[in-house]
């Protein structure tokens, strides 16, 4: 428990410090220092394999971090979903936790709750009182 709050605050705090402007800021020095240092590492192999690794690594990371996070903001959506769909008297409650059902269960949910409504045809000319 203690560790899944600690990943969740670390995923949380990583995924958004990853799109604020001194995140690119940094990462764009650190490329720049990296191919600068190119030069003086006669462009070797070692030269190469440090940006290689670095930015793997902090790719495969990311996408866990980011992964997770957004995980957790959409079931605390569904949750909100759900609440609101409670309290509302003239809601139709098969929608609640409708995430949890597999996707073909959710197509044919969709299909029959999301037809469009004939459209009602205007009273005949002949019935129409003057």
């Amino acid at each position: 428990m203690v560790a899944d709050k600690l990943f969740a605050d670390l995923s949380s705090k990583v995924a958004k410090a990853s799109g604020r402007p001194l995140t690119i800021v940094v990462s764009a020095i650190f490329v720049i220092v990296w191919a600068c240092a190119g030069p003086f590492f006669r462009f070797s192999d070692t030269w190469q394999l440090i940006m290689n690794t670095v930015s793997s690594t902090v790719t495969f990371l990311m996408v866990f971090l980011i992964e997770n996070t957004q995980a957790r903001n959409g079931q605390a959506v569904q949750a909100k979903l759900d609440e609101i769909i409670k309290a509302l008297d003239k809601a139709d409650n098969r929608y609640m936790q409708i995430e949890r059902l597999p996707d073909e269960a959710i197509e044919r949910f969709r299909e029959q709750h999301n037809r469009p409504e004939a459209p009602k045809q205007p009273p005949s000319p002949a019935l129409a009182i003057d």
